[in-house]
């Protein structure tokens, strides 16, 4: 497609420079997609499309990756009635895994760059109805675009960090009209919605998390899934003795958790990143690696795959929720507490301080400091009474906190009926 450069607009043309300098960078990752990145999208959609966007309003719904993704798996089955939904990733391993969940009931396509000419030929293919942004992914053309063509645009499930703010601040001036024109702002408490209402966002609602939704806390504690007993199986981990799972681990931890973790105990650790692989198991010696397809009786394991960590929780007897102790921001402590586990965190977890202040509240997770960790890790192996009373504990918490999902899909519908 040739770009007319009146097509073009200043930020577009900026973007072209900062896209030069930053090659090295993102060069580095090999990248896939590259037609979808650029708007075209026809090649992605199915075959039903056409039928199903015709006889429905389009609902478009953009999670970034993996944990925005997650957090529709309740939203979704609330709109699919009523709407053609579009589910949008930029991410691989997020588009990865909207196909995995999505594919059957919705079209899952890949997010655009946010040059105006990509969004507008994106735009032209999926002619949404609405499009709701899941958290804070607001890019100026992708709003201008939809402004323009009266496509209501805004925010779901909305989040932003103290560490985020401070950045958004630096270049509010800038992107102020961007928030401005959202024709919607559902965040999921009251400092996130303080944050960016200084941003110059309007119409902000506190309508909670879509994440605690996401999960299911029905029913008593349960327990390991065929396919999870599958997964020891083929790893060589030992059922009848006692696992410590740690989830979405970032640089330093493992080595960290290797050091700490009684070797009596089996220790499975689960990077958050799939690049940091080759290191993770430099800093576990004589771990198995899940990739490596061999079932090894051991005491130090690597999940070094995409998606199989909902099924390693299941197995565990203690989860360590990863990217919190060194120089990362946390990550999310919810689905291990909703499968009844008792859960420790480290104490930099700033990116998920409502989900940690409440499951604190109700006594449901132990933040650690990394020197400390090792003790507690014994004595809460020591404690397998306590470690069931939080995990129930942990499972009430999620049920008291879950609704926020048929909020967003009331107000995605309102919009499009408006």
């Amino acid at each position: 497609m040739q770009v007319d450069p009146l097509e073009m607009n200043a930020l577009d043309l900026l973007y072209m420079p900062v896209a030069l300098l930053s090659a090295p960078l993102w060069a580095r990752k090999k990248r896939g997609g590259w037609p979808e990145r650029v708007g075209k999208i026809e090649p992605m959609l199915s075959e039903r499309w056409g039928t199903q966007s015709e006889s429905k309003p389009v609902v478009m719904l953009h999670a970034v990756s993996v944990g925005e993704v997650n957090a529709l798996r309740a939203l979704v089955p609330l709109l699919i009635d009523h709407a053609t939904v579009v589910i949008s990733a930029t991410t691989d391993t997020g588009l990865k895994r909207a196909q995995t969940l999505f594919s059957q009931t919705c079209e899952v396509v890949r997010y655009p760059l946010d040059c105006s000419w990509m969004v507008a030929r994106f735009l032209d293919t999926i002619n949404p109805d609405v499009v709701g942004l899941v958290e804070l992914e607001v890019w100026p053309n992708f709003v201008s675009v939809c402004t323009k063509r009266n496509i209501p645009i805004g925010i779901i499930n909305g989040r932003l960090s103290a560490r985020s703010f401070k950045g958004y601040k630096k270049i509010r001036a800038l992107l102020r009209k961007t928030f401005t024109r959202l024709s919607f702002v559902c965040m999921q408490d009251d400092a996130y919605a303080k944050r960016i209402e200084a941003l110059g966002a309007q119409q902000v609602k506190v309508t909670g998390s879509m994440k605690w939704d996401a999960l299911d806390v029905s029913g008593p504690l349960p327990n390991p899934t065929e396919a999870a007993i599958e997964l020891a199986e083929q790893m060589g981990l030992d059922l009848a003795k006692p696992i410590i799972v740690a989830g979405s681990t970032g640089p330093g931890e493992e080595a960290l958790l290797h050091r700490v973790c009684p070797l009596d105990v089996q220790l499975v650790c689960a990077p958050r990143k799939p690049e940091r692989f080759e290191e993770a198991a430099l800093s576990m010696p004589g771990c198995t690696r899940r990739s490596k397809h061999e079932a090894q009786p051991n005491s130090r394991f690597l999940l070094d795959t995409i998606g199989e960590l909902s099924l390693m929780y299941q197995l565990a007897d203690l989860v360590v929720i990863g990217r919190s102790f060194l120089d990362l921001h946390g990550s999310d402590p919810l689905e291990a507490a909703a499968l009844g586990k008792a859960v420790l965190i480290g104490p930099r977890n700033s990116d998920f301080t409502t989900q940690i202040a409440a499951l604190r509240e109700s006594d449901a997770i132990e933040v650690v400091e990394s020197q400390e960790l090792g003790a507690r890790l014994d004595a809460w192996m020591a404690a397998p009474e306590d470690r069931m009373r939080m995990g129930i504990r942990a499972r009430e918490c999620v049920a008291e906190h879950q609704g926020a999902s048929k909020v967003h899909a009331e107000l995605l519908l309102n919009w499009v009926k408006s």
